[in-house]
């Protein structure tokens, strides 16, 4: 029987071009030999996917909500005015501005995704695709609607714990009940579901139809003409690095705070929230350095050059005690060690393969005493990450991912026939979705935090 390839569409509400997740998986089906597009928000003009594997389509849902930049960040705010808040509130004080913006976002957020949503529609419609596969669940009705349209099967891949997020803005308590229910409704409805790691996937597996695929953020094993692997790594670590997005509840002010009473260099990098950095810039007390977002293989470099990496998350939603994030693969990848916080399944990695040494989330004092036991045993830390590169890369991501796809073409190979028995999972999905309203938003027995 012959090999059967898929016409695949991908949806994502970021700009795709630094989006590595989804730049890694459209590759990963392309190289694969199935055709790809991905559709994502105000893709920067002139990108292009690497090796022009895939084609990438734009769609616009505004700007956000943005106030005038911070005096020596660059100047006056950029966006359309869609973006932007009235004039008076903009020029008035900033608590004005904070509050105004608090009270706002879940509209905005709604709006934003909504806008589009209809573009993305429009500019879709006419074409067909044989999977519509949804990042993340703001994506995934417009990918429902898409998939019933095309007659396509439907894929959701959830990056995160959606119901279990840290909301900014307003409580919204109404929204994120009619947003859990929709996202169990859809989950039930999907023909495959992936997610970042075994923590979300058990969760997903009470709603789903079938088991869950794991995929999670790691990154393509170090290729030698990055000249990443020429930078030498340090006998003992010359500062630290935090290589992600720079903005709230990523615990930064801890790792500031920690890293400043043993006078240790501390670099972050990463698109910023222009507002939080520069708050960061003015209370910290130590060696801060901030660098706008740089190609993955300059931050092996950085990450090489200092030696140790900070993966550091607020203890604030479930959704974190339940994050795996890139910028642990990132390390890995790198050779150095890190300092995570310890949360739930960053601590199973992290103590699985040596990675590093764990740090109570907001508790300076904890974060420096981590530091302290990673140059304590730095040379036995390097050994144990170096051990574990070739298991925790994207390679071995990518041929789950692979898998998945084949056998959603040996389902699509004959039609009218889907990938599993529709009557039987319709009745255990729906047992699913009514013991997940029965329990709310609690984790499956035997998984508690």
């Amino acid at each position: 029987m012959d090999e059967v390839l898929l016409d695949v569409l991908m949806l994502v509400t970021t700009d795709v071009a630094h989006d590595s997740r989804v730049v890694r998986e459209a590759a990963a089906l392309a190289g694969a030999g199935h055709t790809v597009h991905v559709q994502g928000r105000e893709v920067p003009a002139g990108w292009a996917p690497p090796g022009g594997l895939f084609t990438v389509g734009s769609s616009s849902g505004g700007r956000g909500l943005r106030p005038p930049r911070a005096p020596g960040l660059g100047g006056q705010p950029q966006g359309d005015r869609a973006g932007e808040a009235p004039e008076a509130v903009r020029r008035g004080p900033g608590w004005l501005w904070r509050a105004v913006r608090w009270w706002l976002l879940p509209r905005h957020r709604r709006q934003v995704w909504a806008a589009w949503s209809r573009a993305a529609v429009a500019e879709l419609r006419e074409r067909r695709f044989d999977v519509v596969h949804a990042h993340d669940f703001n994506t995934l009705p417009t990918a429902a609607r898409l998939a019933r349209e095309y007659g396509a099967l439907l894929v959701y891949d959830s990056h995160e714990w959606w119901s279990g997020r840290q909301r900014h803005g307003r409580p919204a308590p109404l929204e994120r009940l009619r947003d859990r229910r929709l996202e169990v409704e859809l989950t039930g409805r999907a023909d495959a579901v992936v997610t970042v790691g075994e923590g979300i996937a058990r969760r997903l597996e009470r709603w789903a139809t079938g088991p869950v695929t794991v995929v999670r953020n790691t990154f393509p094993a170090l290729p030698p003409a990055t000249g990443a692997e020429e930078v030498p790594l340090p006998s003992a670590p010359k500062g630290m690095v935090y290589a992600g997005r720079i903005g709230a509840g990523r615990d930064l002010e801890t790792v500031l705070a920690g890293a400043a009473a043993q006078q240790s260099a501390v670099v972050l990098v990463g698109p910023a929230d222009e507002a939080y950095a520069a708050r960061l810039a003015r209370a910290e007390g130590g060696d801060l350095e901030l660098l706008a977002p740089r190609p993955v293989d300059a931050v092996d470099g950085l990450l090489r050059r200092y030696g140790l990496a900070v993966v550091a998350l607020t203890d604030s939603c479930e959704n974190h005690r339940l994050a795996l994030p890139n910028k642990l693969f990132h390390a890995v990848r790198a050779g150095v060690p890190v300092v995570a916080a310890d949360l739930p399944e960053l601590r199973g990695t992290v103590l699985r393969y040596d990675l590093g040494e764990l740090y109570r989330p907001g508790d300076p004092g904890s974060f420096r005493a981590a530091v302290g036991r990673v140059e304590g045993r730095y040379p036995e830390l390097l050994r144990s990450v170096a051990a574990a590169r070739a298991e925790l890369a994207w390679e071995q991501d990518a041929r789950r991912l692979v898998a998945l796809y084949g056998t959603l073409a040996a389902a699509r190979q004959s039609p009218g026939e889907p990938p599993v028995d529709r009557p039987a999972a319709s009745r255990r999905a729906t047992a699913r979705r009514a013991t997940a309203r029965r329990e709310g938003d609690r984790p499956p027995a035997g998984d508690r935090a």
